[in-house]
């Protein structure tokens, strides 16, 4: 079976390449996939439907133009694994893990314990918190290769 595994989360760190790269290693029959993360095209996504004066109604626009790609890789992934980093609020990687956790999705969270108490309710639904790519990676393994 290939799994097809959703990467969610901050875009300033290389941690989807360290998963990517480890379970490559590892020959692990895993497919990922993720929302577009470069910055400036995810913002400007919606800028083909016309310009705006006002910026919520451009980031309205584009929030909707990502959630076609968004709601449809989340539907059809067999699990996710959502990354909060310290530096910057994800509110879209956290409605990318409640959207996981209304349809069943099993999902990892991947953040340090600083931010533990915030996530509190995310970490609640979640199957497993990791604190570093390793441990999603071994995660990954056994949940794809055990017996």
């Amino acid at each position: 079976m290939n799994w097809t595994v959703y990467l969610s989360g901050e875009i300033h760190t290389n941690w989807r390449d360290e998963i990517m790269a480890g379970a490559d290693k590892l020959g692990l029959p895993i497919t990922f996939v993720s929302a577009n993360t470069d910055h400036d095209s995810s913002d400007a996504a919606g800028d083909v439907l016309g310009d705006e004066s006002n910026n919520f109604w451009r980031d309205h626009k584009s929030a909707k133009v990502n959630a076609m790609r968004i709601k449809n890789l989340i539907e059809k992934c067999d699990m996710a694994v959502i990354r909060f980093g310290d530096k910057y609020k994800q509110w879209n990687a956290a409605f990318d893990a409640g959207f996981c956790a209304a349809l069943n999705k099993p999902y990892i969270t991947l953040h340090d314990d600083s931010i533990i108490h915030p996530l509190k309710e995310v970490d609640g639904s979640a199957m497993a918190w990791a604190q570093n790519t390793d441990q999603v990676i071994e995660l990954l393994r056994y949940t794809v290769e055990s017996k």
